[in-house]
């Protein structure tokens, strides 16, 4: 496993990292089998943004003996309510869950502090100045946060977090898909279709990778694979699909990237993303396969970030979606994925249609639509 710094806090981290979310829907003994197999390919870096309480704990337990080993992503603003996920401001709730999550990975510090999830400009303004800061400097001043981080998939906010001189790193969206799009804080158009020619990003990006290597302001990567939509043709916005290594060597190579946060549901998942450190220069070469690619839009596209709930009737609507998408991707539906489906609190066949889903959702995704199919299928 090779290291890099992470900017300006001066962590040496494994440039592959272990992104925590797709654990949510383990038992702590796989839990356990994904966290040993990282630890035992040197990966040393990962992130919890997840507020649900039982994944909390299990990635507790399968820490403990061992915390010193790692590095933490936690967030702050990251809160389960009602029996879900739900982003919040409310000083009360953030305290809260913030003492949830040192409780339940028992330990009293997180390492990178990050304010979970800012993708509008005058937000990150109030954020910046109000009270919300404040409290990830007490945070800091106490030594219960080691430094102060920011999640985002906007790059003009990520460039206002780099130039801040507050924010040491960042955790942002990096993928070839993702790199083709123009910016906006506009939720409902944030990723509609930007058609430049392949091969050139779009330039808000271009130049947020370029400031955060000069404001030495490190980058950890989500979504580096895109929601795996990369790895076939049919679903790829390119119309070709790409590999793990492929989708690694791209954010790797972006400047002032030092980790990739890798969700995995298995110990094969761990050893796909680590043949990264062995692969042969053909095995990592994007460039040629994106050269003849067809041009596509990524709208629409669901990439099972959970930024669409909370949902009034408590459907995990990322899971169903990935369920879903799972199921029509096989020419039969294997009775695990019918399995995990039958097994939610909630599932489709549940949802009432309001579209507040929609409304928060990223990348203008008809989860309403979406819901009615999963539902007729599942």
């Amino acid at each position: 496993m090779k290291y890099r710094k992470l900017g300006k806090t001066g962590l040496l981290v494994s440039e592959i990292g272990l992104g925590g979310e797709w654990l949510e829907r383990h038992n702590a003994q796989e839990i356990q089998a994904v966290v040993d197999r990282c630890e035992a390919a040197g990966i040393n870096i990962l992130d919890c943004w997840m507020a649900e309480p039982n994944v909390r704990s299990n990635i507790g337990a399968a820490l403990k003996g061992r915390r010193e080993r790692w590095y933490i992503q936690g967030h702050l603003g990251s809160t389960w309510q009602n029996g879900q996920y739900v982003r919040t401001r409310d000083m009360p709730k953030v305290k809260e869950a913030f003492a949830d999550l040192l409780a339940r990975l028992q330990t009293d510090y997180i390492d990178l502090g990050m304010i979970h999830f800012v993708d509008e400009i005058a937000e990150f303004h109030r954020i910046m100045e109000g009270e919300f800061f404040q409290y990830a400097r007490q945070l800091l001043e106490a030594g219960a946060i080691r430094h102060i981080g920011l999640s985002t998939h906007n790059p003009n906010v990520a460039t206002l977090a780099a130039r801040s001189g507050k924010i040491e790193m960042i955790l942002f969206s990096v993928n070839p898909a993702f790199d083709m799009l123009p910016a906006s804080e506009d939720i409902q158009t944030y990723y509609q279709q930007y058609d430049p020619s392949l091969g050139n990003i779009a330039p808000e990006r271009a130049e947020l990778y370029r400031i955060c290597e000069q404001e030495n302001v490190g980058i950890t990567v989500m979504k580096g694979y895109a929601g795996g939509r990369l790895f076939s043709a049919s679903t790829s916005p390119f119309g070709v699909a790409l590999t793990p290594v492929q989708c690694l060597h791209y954010a790797l190579t972006r400047p002032a990237v030092a980790s990739v946060m890798v969700g995995y549901d298995t110990p094969e998942h761990v050893d796909a993303a680590v043949a990264y450190e062995t692969a042969s220069p053909d095995e990592k070469d994007y460039a040629t396969v994106l050269a003849s690619a067809p041009r596509n839009a990524y709208f629409g596209q669901c990439t099972y970030c959970g930024h669409c709930a909370p949902c009034p009737v408590g459907i995990d609507v990322a899971m169903v979606n990935k369920l879903y998408d799972l199921a029509v991707m096989q020419p039969e539906i294997p009775a695990t994925i019918r399995a995990h489906y039958n097994a939610l609190s909630a599932n489709a066949g549940d949802c009432m249609a309001c579209g507040g889903c929609e409304s928060r959702c990223p990348f203008g995704v008809p989860v309403v639509s979406r819901m009615a199919k999963a539902a007729e299928l599942l």
